[in-house]
């Protein structure tokens, strides 16, 4: 097994068909609660009704909240500081992670505050549920906001749920042996983008979100984890894979060795060069 990435430039792993080298820790979920389709644009999934999908972040239920209860652009973002919302102490007041997917009744007496607390108690239910609360906190050594952190790096990372336990064994074997996350998930999450476009310069950017420069856990979640994530990140399956890249849609490798990996990830960009179109050109990953 592979105990250290060879000295060569980064390279990138994520859902998007970029590329990275992956790890983190464990989570466990509990209870659970029905968590419906995202409709376009952040709508209702009915009348009466907001919907958080599985991967949004804080910033996009804050918007979806301003536009359910009718309110100026901002609002709702302006209001956390004041809201006194229960989050751990980790969180230093960010409810990032803990606005748990699901919907919500909206009725004329709903406010930012009182929908934004009922997503966080929800979630502090199902997170200190037995399963999650155990998975953080019995052989592994990462509490359960780390936990959190990890399923929300997972939920973005995974290109399909099915990939989402390797994923998670990934992140899970890379923090076990101090090498860095590589993420562009969390570089994205802190340049507030929602596709991948990371070159050098990004993996360069000074921010506690960089896990090309920075090992272990990002400060904070970087989305909404759903269930299977939070399952993924508590108990992941055996395996040995250090690096994964998504080659095309619905084929993503997972391997433990670095030159197995490389030749993955010239699969990958043969496959870029070849759907290249002029109008979108697609980022091209380091190596």
């Amino acid at each position: 097994m592979q105990t250290e990435t060879p000295r060569r430039r980064p390279i990138r792993l994520t859902r998007r068909g970029r590329i990275a080298l992956v790890a983190v820790g464990a989570v466990v979920v509990g209870t659970s609660i029905a968590v419906p389709m995202a409709l376009p644009g952040g709508q209702p999934a009915e009348p009466g009704s907001l919907t958080v999908p599985e991967g949004w972040r804080a910033d996009q239920v804050y918007t979806a909240v301003d536009k359910a209860l009718a309110l100026r652009a901002g609002t709702t973002r302006k209001e956390v500081p004041t809201m006194r919302l229960a989050l751990p102490a980790d969180a230093r007041g960010n409810p990032e992670g803990y606005l748990l997917p699901a919907t919500y009744p909206v009725t004329a007496k709903t406010t930012p505050r009182s929908l934004l607390s009922s997503m966080v108690n929800n979630a502090n239910k199902r997170f200190r549920a037995g399963p999650v609360a155990a998975g953080a906190s019995g052989a592994s050594t990462l509490n359960l906001y780390q936990t959190v952190t990890i399923a929300s790096i997972i939920q973005t990372e995974a290109d399909d749920k099915t990939d989402m336990g390797k994923v998670a064994r990934v992140i899970h074997n890379r923090l076990e042996q101090g090498m860095p996350l590589q993420m562009d998930s969390t570089i994205d999450y802190v340049l507030n983008r929602s596709t991948s476009h990371s070159d050098n310069d990004d993996a360069r950017v000074d921010t506690p979100y960089n896990t090309y420069t920075r090992t272990g856990l990002p400060p904070t979640p970087i989305a909404s984890p759903g269930d299977q994530a939070l399952r993924a990140a508590v108990a992941p399956p055996p395996g040995d894979w250090l690096y994964f890249v998504t080659v095309k849609p619905g084929d993503t490798r997972f391997t433990a060795e670095y030159e197995d990996h490389q030749r993955n990830v010239t699969e990958f960009n043969q496959n870029q060069n070849q759907n290249q179109s002029p109008a979108a050109p697609s980022p091209s990953p380091t190596s």
